[in-house]
């Protein structure tokens, strides 16, 4: 696997603040959790708009494209009830998810704090991390909600997490699987690592290095167990 660099214990020796993204972060991308989540967004969409499902799907992405997530595109459209978007679009089956020891005990070797920062819901996230069994080796989580509907990677966002978890930025670690959710936590003065799928294709590597993002990740993996236990050993 290949990484923007060698990871070492010494370059993670002051890190008292670990950040964790949620969905193709903490499980692997190739689990493909998500396309649940992102079928019944179509679903939603078709349904309050009237919509046929390759209009509403369209408009969904585009609404991801221009605001950061649909449902920021969807309220600043339509009146539409937040509550009811998140738990329609995260009503999924989780046992998709293989329960994942090995992990929670690498989570659990970080010195200090470990938080979960996400733009899904906390509902969503506990569900997520209960399942990979991994809930409990968590402080705090940071959702879309405490943000104020407004969704990474908005500098205001951030700012709210800061402020409201007494982050130290200068001492703290954000994993993330969009290297554009990167950029304002390296301006802060965090470390970076970059989440990517098994098996780390060259295009991918591509897409990613040349529009910039290799100013902003410090590390990237496909393997998240096996780099925070090489940072701790």
């Amino acid at each position: 696997m290949k990484t923007t660099k060698t990871a070492s214990p010494e370059d993670f020796a002051h890190i008292t603040e670990w950040v964790f993204d949620l969905d193709n972060t903490l499980y692997p991308h190739h689990t493909n959790l998500f396309s649940q989540i992102d079928v019944k967004m179509t679903e939603y969409v078709s349904n309050i708009l009237q919509l046929p499902k390759d209009e509403a799907r369209a408009l969904q992405k585009k609404y991801y494209l221009e605001y950061g997530t649909t449902l920021r595109g969807l309220m600043a459209n339509y009146q539409v009830s937040a509550d009811e978007f998140l738990n329609y679009v995260h009503d999924i089956d989780y046992s998709w998810l293989d329960p994942n020891p090995a992990l929670g005990e690498a989570i659990k070797a970080l010195p200090g704090r470990k938080l979960i920062f996400t733009n899904g819901d906390t509902k969503h996230a506990e569900n997520t991390a209960r399942q990979l069994g991994i809930l409990d080796h968590f402080d705090e989580i940071f959702d879309v909600v405490a943000a104020n509907l407004v969704p990474k990677p908005a500098r205001e966002t951030y700012d709210k997490f800061k402020a409201l978890h007494r982050v130290d930025t200068q001492k703290a670690a954000m994993f993330e699987d969009l290297a554009r959710n990167l950029e304002v936590p390296k301006e802060m003065g965090m470390k970076t690592i970059l989440i990517v799928p098994n098996n780390f294709e060259p295009t991918f590597s591509e897409h990613w290095e040349h529009d910039g993002a290799t100013d902003y990740v410090d590390y990237s993996t496909d393997d998240l167990t096996q780099f925070l236990t090489a940072i701790t050993r």
